[in-house]
């Protein structure tokens, strides 16, 4: 591994993975900074909540302020504090996008719940669906949406939230673009999560992976599924899990 006095590129899930262990948090926040200022380290947040609900969390947590901020599971992303989302990314989601036409299928299942405006994105459509009933309806929707041939994907997390969101689109795509943008190795970029709508951070590439110990079962399975030694299961809970995998991976001292 490169001396710990490199710069990289920082990706963390907010949500029992950056937020959830406040003493752990403020330590990791600090050193992030230190590093950032020191040595140009990027610091991107990426989360299935809306914007409107990260400001709630960013304000109760007292957030750092990121480099960029991937909101609404990967489909909208906003560069050093932006208010308007990236343009280049929305073009690349935009293709093959109907949101009507989604609306119309799902409307066929009464066990779908739509989720709050504030969680209805240009590019997301999102749901609460009851486990017991996503055995069933899962395969049935992914069925139906197959033959209306809408370019789409469906992501199930936490065991009630269904987000349904363009093919090009999730945190791993996401994680991509900026890495492509801001021009850092994957060996120089670390990502960090704890639950389903994160597979996508850990399955795009080689970049170094933090899962953290209070991790959901259905990403647990899929490391498990997927071994990989470039991808680190912490035992710490949290931010104190996050900063036991980035002194594993050499990033910090």
């Amino acid at each position: 591994m490169e001396s710990a006095v490199t710069k990289f590129l920082f990706v963390t899930d907010l949500d029992n993975t950056l937020v959830g262990d406040d003493r752990a948090l403020v330590e990791l926040s600090e050193l992030l900074q230190q590093h950032r200022q020191q040595h140009g380290t990027k610091i991107v947040y990426s989360t299935g909540r809306s914007p409107f609900l990260y400001r709630e969390l960013q304000q109760e947590k007292n957030l750092i302020q990121p480099d960029a901020l991937v909101v609404s599971v990967g489909t909208e992303i906003y560069v050093d504090g932006s208010d308007t989302p990236d343009s280049d990314w929305s073009k690349i989601l935009a293709p093959g996008w109907d949101k009507q036409a989604i609306l119309n299928i799902t409307k066929k299942f009464s066990e779908l719940v739509l989720q709050p405006e504030t969680e209805q994105r240009p590019f997301k459509v999102s749901f609460f669906l009851e486990q017991k009933a996503s055995c069933d309806i899962l395969p049935q929707l992914e069925e139906e949406f197959k033959n209306s041939e809408l370019n789409i994907k469906l992501i199930y997390s936490s065991g009630i939230d269904l987000d349904i969101l363009p093919l090009s689109s999730d945190k791993g795509q996401a994680m991509q673009f900026l890495r492509q943008k801001w021009q850092f190795a994957s060996e120089q970029t670390v990502v960090c999560g704890d639950s389903g709508n994160d597979i996508a951070l850990f399955a795009v590439g080689n970049e170094r992976g933090i899962i953290v110990g209070n991790a959901r079962p259905e990403l647990l399975q899929w490391h498990q599924q997927n071994p990989a030694d470039y991808r680190y299961l912490a035992q710490n809970y949290c931010a104190a899990g996050i900063l036991e995998g980035l002194k594993y991976f050499s990033f910090l001292e």
